[in-house]
C-alpha cells in the first residue's frame, strides 16, 4: 500500500500523552467462524518495516509514524498492535519493549536488533536492513516452493490419471477380455486385477490412506515424530545437503547482521534458536552458547560441529581472527543463498522431464495394454 505524502505533511504531531484508539477485536465464541480475522505474518511485518522506514527518513518522529501508519493500515489486527506499540512508547517505553509485548509479529530477531539501534541511534539504517533480511528469507521460499511444485503437480496429476484410466475405462474393457483372458499380456491382466480391486474397494482404500497419512502428520507432530523428522533431513542423502543450506542461509543472515549491530553474540546466538526450525540445529546452537559463555569463542563452537561444512568452518575462523565475523557470516549467506538457488533450480529442471517420462511410460503401457488385446480379438474375428 502507498503512502500518501500529504498525509503525511499535514498530519498534525501528537501531543505528549496522546493515546491512539486501538481496534479492539469484537468478542468471539468458541468453535468455527467464517469470518475469521486475517492472519498477519511475515509479509505485513515487511511492508510495516519499509513504510516505517520511509517514514522516519523523512523526519518525521516514531510516534508520529507510528500514528500514520496507525491510520493507513487496514488490517484489524495489525492496527491494534501499531496502535498499542505507538501507546507504550507515549507512555515511556522503549521502542524494542514495545514491540516485544507482540511476539507473534516481531521474533526475537527483530526485537535484539531495534534494540541495539535504540543504543547506537541508528534505527533507520537496521529496520532497512531487516526488510532486506525479510524480502531475501522470502525469496528464498519462494524459490523453495516454485522448485517443488511443478514435480508435484505432475505426480498428483498422473496419479489421478490413472486412477481414472483403471476404474473409469479398464472396466469397459474387462468384460469384452474375458473370453481371451489367458492369452492376455501380463500387463494386462496386472490392470484389469487393480481395475477390479479398485471399483471394489476403492472407498475402503481411499478412506485407508487418508486415515494413514492422518496418523503419519498426527505421529509427525508429537514431539518423538518432530525429533526423527529434524535427524532425517539432516542425514539423508542429498536431503541433508539442502535442508543443510537452507538452515545456514537463514542462521548465517541473522547472526551477520546482529552482530554487525552491536547485538550481544549470546543474544544472538538466543534469538538464533526460535529462527532455526530444527531440534538439531537447536541443541547446536545450544551447545555453542554454553562454549561462549565458558569464553572458548563461536569459531570453536562451529569448528567441533558434524553439521557445519567445512568451508564454512574456515570462513568463521577467519572472520573471528580477523574481527569481521559479523561481514563474513553474512557473505557466507549470500553465497549458500546463491548456491541453494541453483541447486533447487537444477532440481527442478532435471524433474520436470524425467516425471513427464515416467508419466507417457505410465499411459503408454496402460493404452498398449488395451491396444494389443483389441489386435489380438480382430486377427481371430478375421
Amino acid at each position: 500500500m502507498a503512502i500518501e505524502w500529504d498525509e503525511v505533511s499535514s498530519a498534525p504531531p501528537a501531543q505528549a500523552g496522546t493515546t491512539i484508539a486501538t481496534t479492539k477485536a469484537p468478542h468471539k465464541r468458541p468453535g468455527f467462524s467464517l469470518a475469521r480475522e486475517a492472519r498477519i505474518g511475515s509479509a505485513d511485518r515487511m511492508l510495516f518495516t519499509e513504510r516505517l522506514v520511509l517514514l522516519l527518513e523523512t523526519g518525521v518522529a516514531l510516534h508520529d509514524a507510528l500514528r500514520v501508519l496507525h491510520e493507513q493500515t487496514d488490517k484489524p489486527r495489525l492496527k491494534t498492535i501499531i496502535g498499542q506499540v505507538a501507546d507504550d512508547i507515549v507512555g515511556g517505553q522503549r521502542f524494542s519493549e514495545a514491540l516485544a509485548k507482540h511476539p507473534d509479529l516481531f521474533p526475537p530477531t527483530y526485537i535484539n536488533l531495534i534494540g541495539a539501534s535504540e543504543a547506537g541511534g541508528f534505527l533507520p539504517e537496521v529496520l532497512e536492513q531487516l526488510v532486506d533480511m525479510d524480502e531475501k528469507q522470502e525469496r528464498l521460499r519462494s524459490t523453495i516452493v516454485s522448485a517443488l511444485s511443478y514435480p508435484g503437480f505432475l505426480i498428483v496429476f498422473s496419479i489421478l490419471v490413472v486412477v481414472f484410466i483403471l476404474m473409469v475405462v479398464f472396466p469397459k474393457f474387462s468384460v469384452m477380455f474375458a473370453s481371451i483372458y489367458s492369452e492376455l499380456p501380463f500387463t494386462t491382466k496386472i490392470f484389469i486385477a487393480a481395475s477390479e480391486f479398485l471399483v471394489k474397494y476403492g472407498l475402503v482404500f481411499g478412506v485407508a490412506v487418508l486415515g494413514l497419512a492422518g496418523l503419519m502428520l498426527a505421529s509427525l507432530r508429537r514431539p518423538e515424530g518432530r525429533a526423527w523428522l529434524d535427524r532425517a533431513k539432516l542425514r539423508l542423502p542429498y536431503i541433508k545437503d539442502i535442508f543443510t543450506k537452507i538452515y545456514l542461509v537463514r542462521l548465517m543472515r541473522v547472526m551477520g547482521i546482529s552482530l554487525e549491530r552491536g547485538v550481544t553474540v549470546l543474544d544472538t546466538l538466543g534469538a538464533c534458536r526460535n529462527v532455526i526450525p530444527n531440534a538439531e540445529f537447536q541443541r547446536f546452537l545450544g551447545e555453542l552458547e554454553v562454549q561462549v559463555t565458558e569464553g572458548r569463542g563461536i569459531a570453536a563452537g562451529f569448528r567441533d560441529s558434524l553439521l557445519i561444512p567445512v568451508s564454512v568452518k574456515q570462513m568463521i575462523d577467519t572472520g573471528e581472527a580477523t574481527g569481521s565475523l559479523g561481514k563474513v557470516m553474512g557473505r557466507v549467506a549470500d553465497f549458500y543463498e546463491r548456491d541453494l538457488t541453483r541447486q533447487l533450480n537444477r532440481m527442478a529442471k532435471m524433474a520436470e522431464p524425467v516425471m513427464l517420462m515416467v508419466m507417457g511410460v505410465l499411459v503408454g503401457t496402460i493404452v498398449t495394454s488395451i491396444i494389443l488385446p483389441i489386435f489380438k480379438m480382430s486377427r481371430a474375428v478375421h
